[in-house]
């Protein structure tokens, strides 16, 4: 349990007696980071949500708009459509794309318009076969 501060002690002359205990005990050694500069991360003086845009940085999170997902989903699906191994697959991958992007088109959700219609799939089709002949 964490001692309480004696009457009569100034408040700053017992923390700092506090950190000396602890420091001749050793419970500051070999703490992470320990002997390393701070990172220099962004200017957070004027955000109040900076250390949750840290956390969210490092946990490798994104949090997008349905709709801003969604095209970026859709840029996916087109890059992976490019590599597929097969017409089936390209097919595949075109049809659930154009299945999610009627659903946003058809009840679209909040945030930004979606600004994507669904693809061709005989175009992209076509220009897959295209690719692979040469």
């Amino acid at each position: 349990m964490t001692e309480r501060k004696p009457p009569g002690v100034s408040f700053e002359s017992w923390v700092d007696h506090q950190i000396r205990a602890a420091e001749a005990r050793g419970e500051f050694a070999d703490l992470p980071g320990m002997g390393k500069p701070l990172s220099s991360g962004p200017d957070t003086s004027y955000d109040e949500l900076w250390w949750i845009k840290q956390k969210m940085a490092r946990e490798g999170l994104s949090v997008l708009p349905p709709t801003l997902a969604l095209r970026k989903e859709a840029e996916e699906a087109l890059a992976a459509a490019v590599e597929a191994p097969s017409e089936r697959v390209v097919r595949r991958i075109i049809t659930e794309i154009n299945a999610k992007i009627r659903e946003v088109m058809f009840k679209p959700p909040p945030g930004p318009p979606l600004g994507l219609k669904p693809y061709d799939v005989e175009e992209i089709v076509r220009e897959w076969h295209e690719r692979r002949a040469d």
